[in-house]
């Protein structure tokens, strides 16, 4: 069922009466960070910032693709699909890849793709163009697939085409996104609930530290190898514990010792896991105050325990932490730079923003972006 997002102005002129409209959102995470490859739970919302794809039919199986933000077209071969890294076709073609390797018969086709999710800053950009392009073909074409799987088979097209090996969370909070709502996805089982947050007193806002270090891939891997090697110490007196998924606290202070950097890593993923739960519990009773103050606890978990901050995102969450107009902050994603995720009284958002962009240039010498965002619905065809 069509939706009544409007089409937007860069993609009018590639509209007709054969073509369809497509729009999939970026994400944000409320809480529950580093969680999703120890088996755990996430719980991000789709906003209202979005990729939109127009796409027709075309007799010769070629495909036409054009992108409105780069101004560039490509048009590649039906049978000669393969990855050009780096490059924004890489996601789209990567969806086609996947329903031919299962079998199914993608004929030519023209495709238009404009986004307005801000690249770098850790909204899942790439994951809104999989599941937009994935959503469309299976419109087009009436493959079938239900939600779950245009997410998987769009992770998996990041998997192979892109390179990246992510988690499922950002492709399923594209497709599933629910207005005024938060997901709590199972990353174990895919199981997801909606918990509601309506915000009409505060705004979600997003401050951008501009700034992105080197060490988020390799440190990614180390902090997956360290939770990997508290399981198995853990698993020496609590075989059943298959993940920090299955682990308590208790279990990781019986057995890490408490001088190891594994007992940190451990011990912040595990309190994660319990601040994400009794987090949901607080947005169901409506008490945004005590859901806040878990952003920050977890802010300190990431910074302290998990060591993934760095001293930028550390400073714009001290920064507000005191403030009282923000009832919660923490930074958002993997981590070493990106954004902050920060809940702000909606009349205080300017004067807010204004002051710490000014403080953050003295500390950092860097500009200060900031990205107001609401929680939309997922994936859907506009026209």
């Amino acid at each position: 069922m069509s939706q009544q997002y409007p089409v937007p102005a860069p993609l009018k002129e590639f509209v007709n009466s054969n073509t369809m409209v497509v729009r999939s959102p970026g994400r944000i995470n409320l809480i529950g960070e580093h969680t999703d490859y120890n088996n755990g739970f996430v719980l991000p919302a789709a906003i209202d910032k979005a990729v939109y794809v127009v796409i027709e039919k075309k007799e010769e199986p070629v495909y036409e693709l054009f992108s409105t933000d780069f101004n560039e077209s490509v048009t590649i071969s039906a049978n000669k699909v393969q990855p050009a890294f780096g490059h924004w076709s890489t996601y789209i073609l990567g969806v086609v890849a996947q329903y031919q390797a299962k079998g199914w018969q993608v004929p030519g086709f023209r495709l238009a793709v404009y986004g307005d999710v801000p690249l770098g800053a850790g909204l899942s950009s790439s994951a809104a163009i999989e599941c937009a392009t994935a959503f469309a073909l299976n419109e087009l074409y009436g493959f079938g697939l239900n939600r779950r799987d245009l997410a998987l088979l769009a992770q998996k097209a990041e998997h192979e085409f892109a390179g990246v090996k992510c988690g499922i969370m950002d492709q399923f909070a594209s497709v599933f996104g629910k207005k005024d709502h938060v997901i709590r996805l199972d990353c174990r089982s895919l199981d997801y609930e909606y918990f509601p947050l309506s915000l009409p007193d505060y705004e979600i806002v997003l401050l951008d530290t501009n700034v992105k270090h080197s060490l988020a891939s390799s440190e990614y891997n180390v902090r997956r190898a360290q939770c990997e090697a508290g399981v198995a110490m853990i698993q020496k007196k609590y075989p059943q514990v298959l993940s920090l998924r299955d682990a308590t606290i208790d279990m990781v202070r019986e057995c890490i010792p408490g001088d190891d950097i594994i007992f940190l890593r451990c011990k912040y993923v595990v309190e994660e896991t319990d601040r994400l739960v009794t987090g949901c519990e607080d947005l169901q009773r409506g008490d945004l105050a005590a859901f806040g103050q878990k952003m920050f606890r977890t802010h300190d978990g990431l910074s302290k325990e998990y060591g993934v901050s760095c001293p930028e995102l550390d400073y714009l969450v001290d920064a507000v932490r005191n403030h009282p107009a923000v009832i919660g902050a923490r930074m958002m994603g993997g981590g070493f730079g990106g954004c902050t995720i920060n809940i702000v009284r909606k009349e205080a958002v300017k004067e807010l923003v204004n002051s710490l962009a000014d403080g953050y240039k003295k500390e950092t010498g860097l500009e200060l972006k900031h990205y107001e965002v609401n929680i939309e619905d997922g994936s859907s065809r506009i026209s």
